[in-house]
């Protein structure tokens, strides 16, 4: 009796990504009113109906345009997003060099942990006052053809802060110093989201979290002080 051949079955093609980048940027006053428009335009509704039900012909419905007036700056609405994500992860990390800097550190573990509390409260009021912020930064984290977009702004954030800790720190591991930065970035972004996401103390959650962060810091770098406040009592929001 003959055997029977056993089929391969064909490797699935991958699924191309959808293109991210705008076709062009407006060089004339119209063009870039036009431009804004649409952008903002599009936070409005990704606020009003998330990310599943967000198109682009529901857009241009709203912004009183045509396909082909949107299509001419934007190929789809990853783009659109791609653009809107990236202006909020610019917002939040602009809140960075305005809490840690290099005499936070001199200050002890005390004054690292009010800056990271300090950065926390700032990033999460940041998002809350970017209109559909909070949509945005679910999109850049459940479509996969954005979450590019949250990993290279989080990379270039952990860059500067190692850059910045190396120099407060001469005497602690550079490697060590390069792997915080990245867990603390990622840290303070994940926290920000759970602070959507869950009816809980915004304060006291950023003040446990800045708690946690600089008691590491201290581990670190054992000859600063380890003294620090005493944190609040964790509470549901409204409560």
């Amino acid at each position: 009796m003959q055997q029977a051949v056993r089929s391969t079955p064909a490797p699935r093609k991958k699924s191309k990504s959808p293109s991210l980048a705008p076709k062009k940027q407006p060089a004339q006053q119209r063009a870039t009113e036009t431009y804004e428009r649409i952008l903002a335009v599009t936070a409005e509704t990704l606020a009003d109906v998330g990310i599943e039900r967000l198109s682009t012909n529901l857009v241009c419905e709203r912004a009183g345009l045509t396909p082909p007036a949107l299509y001419r700056y934007f190929p789809n609405k990853y783009a659109l997003l791609s653009e809107l994500g990236q202006r909020l992860m610019q917002r939040q990390n602009e809140r960075v060099d305005n809490w840690i800097t290099i005499d936070v550190f001199s200050g002890g573990v005390g004054a690292l942990e009010r800056a990271l509390e300090g950065l926390i409260l700032d990033t999460y009021a940041a998002t809350s006052e970017t209109v559909g912020g909070v949509w945005i930064m679910r999109a850049l984290r459940a479509v996969p053809a954005l979450q590019q977009v949250r990993l290279a702004s989080h990379a270039a954030v952990t860059r500067e802060q190692a850059r910045l800790l190396a120099k407060a720190l001469p005497q602690a591991n550079k490697a060590e110093l390069e792997l915080v930065s990245r867990v603390v970035v990622e840290l303070i972004y994940a926290t920000v989201e759970m602070i959507f996401d869950e009816p809980l103390d915004v304060k006291a959650v950023a003040h446990m979290v800045a708690c946690m962060v600089a008691s590491h810091m201290a581990r670190i770098n054992p000859e600063r002080d380890s003294g620090r406040s005493r944190p609040p009592r964790m509470s549901v929001r409204g409560k």
